[in-house]
């Protein structure tokens, strides 16, 4: 009987774990900034084009990232 409870206990010891790594992974991974396809009038035509405009992508998606306020637990403070 022991044993049983044992082993019971410990699969829900397991369950519980998994489901907090689980959440904890999913928050992890926050969803990429949407890079909305530009109009076929003002594709690049070159790869060196095509880079320099994803680089700006990229600035201005971080710049937005930046400019939003970080959360401060109360207890913190």
């Amino acid at each position: 009987m022991r044993a049983a409870l044992g082993i019971v206990s410990l699969l829900l010891v397991l369950a519980v774990v998994g489901m907090l790594g689980k959440k904890q992974l999913a928050s992890l991974r926050s969803p990429a900034p949407a890079i909305l396809p530009a109009a076929p009038a003002s594709t690049p035509a070159t790869v060196r084009a095509q880079s320099e405009q994803m680089q700006q992508q990229v600035r201005q998606a971080l710049d937005e990232a930046m400019q939003q306020p970080r959360h401060i637990p109360e207890d913190a403070k």
